[in-house]
């Protein structure tokens, strides 16, 4: 999670503040950004082995943080918050305020766009309606695109992570069993996230899906290429073979 916020903070900055970004995201502020990710895995993780807090769950069917002994209830719900309040909480008020200002350049530069777009409408008064509607669309479909793909980041962000964390913390209560089938549903979700964003991040931009497109094509082209191949030397081996029984 800590990594995806270091890389939000590091794209606000690179698209707020293109002239200045290497005075502002210095080698020191990445160090320091990377050292507190790493920093937070390693007090947490150390505090878990210390307090002899994990061990494989049965409703999370996983090797997890999980309580045995009730007594020290007070202590691992102290914990449980902690973490994940300097995780998921931090993590999310970042992204939101990161990718909340990159949209807000995004619409700035469109508005731009949009103003430059219909002042050369205007003077080409020859021009074809059907490309002035052309032009107009085009806009409408730039100003949406910018908050589709925010939308996207953020929105896969909480509905993968936030139902595991939800459930960490209603655990804490003593009345409440969580199901099995919950859990590892779950679970699974907060990792399927990590293993979705590469296949997301890249199906969100156009110059990855036309890659991606040429590349199934040319493979469907070749599987085709060879079964054509060994059909006709199929085909002219059997021709051969009559040919030969005919002569005999």
């Amino acid at each position: 999670m800590l990594s995806m916020a270091a890389l939000s903070m590091d794209r606000w900055i690179a698209v707020v503040f293109p002239l200045s970004y290497s005075s502002k995201m210095r080698y020191r502020d990445a160090l320091v950004i990377v050292a507190y990710s790493w920093l937070q895995s390693l007090t947490f993780s150390l505090t878990q082995l210390l307090m002899d807090w994990g061990g494989y769950s049965h409703t999370y069917a996983s090797c997890t943080v999980h309580l045995d002994n009730w007594s020290q209830l007070a202590a691992y719900a102290t914990f449980t918050v902690l973490f994940h309040c300097s995780s998921f909480a931090l993590c999310l008020i970042v992204l939101c305020f990161a990718y909340l200002k990159v949209l807000r350049v995004a619409r700035s530069h469109c508005k731009r766009i949009d103003v430059i777009t219909v002042q050369t409408l205007l003077l080409l008064v020859d021009i074809h309606p059907s490309v002035k509607e052309r032009c107009l669309a085009e806009q409408k479909k730039r100003k949406q695109r910018a908050t589709k793909k925010i939308c996207i980041f953020i929105g896969s962000f909480i509905l993968c992570f936030s139902p595991y964390v939800i459930t960490r913390l209603v655990e804490l209560l003593p009345s409440v069993h969580i199901p099995r089938y919950w859990g590892i549903a779950a679970k699974c979700l907060s990792y399927a996230k990590t293993s979705s964003d590469p296949f997301v991040y890249c199906l969100l931009r156009q110059q990855y899906r036309k890659v991606l497109v040429s590349i199934i094509s040319r493979v469907l082209r070749k599987d085709q290429y060879s079964l054509s191949v060994h059909s006709t030397s199929s085909t002219l081996d059997t021709t051969d073979d009559n040919c030969i029984a005919r002569i005999t």
